[in-house]
């Protein structure tokens, strides 16, 4: 099992990506998710659409998100193999750095945990020639609720428990509320123990995005990559949350799937309404595949309080996007061509093996939205 560092981090060292070292890192990291199972079938339609375009120059730069490292790396492995000579350097310093870098034209494109900005957007179009810069949603992880509950091995919450779970306004395991989504399991009185995020996370924002979206009247905390909800003990990185939950009778923690399950730590379904959901790859994928933009046209910002919010059926909703930040235009002919095919490349052939990684197989609906635009980038 790959742990796929779905999380924010700054000042990480340069990580030179070539074809070589990322068969080797994913090698290292990864082992056997026998909570994945086989690729869904989106995956498996997804390395239909035929050999990439393998034209522009060999060498491409990037920078951003630790969250969607380990995919990067599933990627260029992919574009190696099917473009040989073809490689990508991609320094994972977080989302922040990764914009700002492309905005300073120091790298090709920057991986992101969230859209744009408003400030961000005029400075990303002048690097750009000029040209509006497009967020491309390319990799999406699963965000798992995981527990430390002895003797509950089946817990289901939804987004009003969550909520007040971590505001502290449920202090106990069997409580009313949980009791009251949990008929026939018998709740011990333990004390909650919440576990968060203490350093800058976009995991932690996503959370507190999804309750945002989905129990406004239960988490009035806002958003953002700081905890707000004032409530349980913090810990570093995802490796801290898993290990606090690991050490903590009675502690919830919200975690990336795959660090999850590498564990061997139980999760929880949500309920959003149409009936509890497990974390899987099938409720994942239908969660991509629902997801709807903030407006028409090329750049696809995703409008992340409708899939957070979504009440549809099998459809696990606490996921956490990431995005491509490239240049429509503005590009010289080689890196354009580059760029097209490194993308193209990543949305057929890379996404075999996204599923061990933990991350979601992009669903052919969505992949066909986003290849679009891929294709528009002149």
């Amino acid at each position: 099992m790959k742990l796929n560092g779905f999380g924010k981090g700054v000042g990480a060292p340069l990580l030179a990506l070539s074809v070589a070292a990322v068969t080797a890192m994913t090698m290292t990291a990864c082992g056997s998710d026998n909570n994945s199972g086989s690729s869904s079938s989106a995956a498996g339609s997804s390395s239909a659409s035929g050999p990439a375009n393998c034209g522009g120059k060999n060498s491409l730069t990037a920078e951003g998100s630790t969250a969607q490292q380990n995919a990067i790396a599933e990627f260029n492995k992919a574009w190696g193999q099917t473009c040989p000579g073809k490689s990508l350097s991609y320094n994972p310093t977080g989302s922040g750095a990764g914009v700002t870098q492309f905005i300073a034209k120091q790298v090709d494109f920057a991986g992101s945990d969230s859209a744009l900005s408003a400030d961000q957007t005029a400075p990303a179009a002048a690097r750009c020639g000029g040209n509006p810069a497009w967020n491309l949603p390319l990799v999406f992880g699963p965000v798992a609720m995981a527990y430390n509950l002895e003797g509950v091995d089946k817990l289901v919450v939804n987004a009003d428990v969550i909520a007040k779970i971590f505001t502290g306004a449920i202090t106990t395991w069997n409580d009313p509320a949980i009791a009251a989504l949990n008929s026939g399991t018998n709740l011990p009185a333990t004390k909650i123990t919440p576990i968060y995020r203490s350093d800058s996370s976009g995991t932690t924002d996503n959370f507190q995005q999804y309750l945002v979206a989905a129990a406004p009247q239960s988490w009035t905390k806002g958003a953002g990559k700081e905890f707000q909800g004032g409530a349980g003990e913090g810990a570093q990185k995802s490796s801290g949350v898993v290990q606090a939950v690991q050490a903590t009778p009675g502690a919830i923690g919200y975690v990336e799937k795959s660090p999850a399950a590498a564990a061997n730590l139980t999760t929880a379904q949500i309920d959003s309404g149409a009936g509890p959901v497990a974390l899987t790859d099938d409720s994942t994928g239908k969660a991509v595949a629902s997801a709807k933009f903030k407006a028409d046209g090329m750049d696809l910002a995703l409008d992340l309080k409708q899939l957070y919010a979504s009440k549809d059926a099998g459809s696990y909703p606490l996921m956490l996007a990431t995005y491509e930040i490239v240049c429509s235009k503005g590009y010289d002919a080689d890196t354009s061509a580059a760029v097209k095919s490194f993308l193209t490349t990543s949305a057929n052939q890379g996404q075999a093996n996204l599923s061990k990684a933990g991350f979601v197989p992009l669903p052919d609906s969505f992949k066909q939205r986003l290849l679009k635009s891929v294709d528009a980038i002149a």
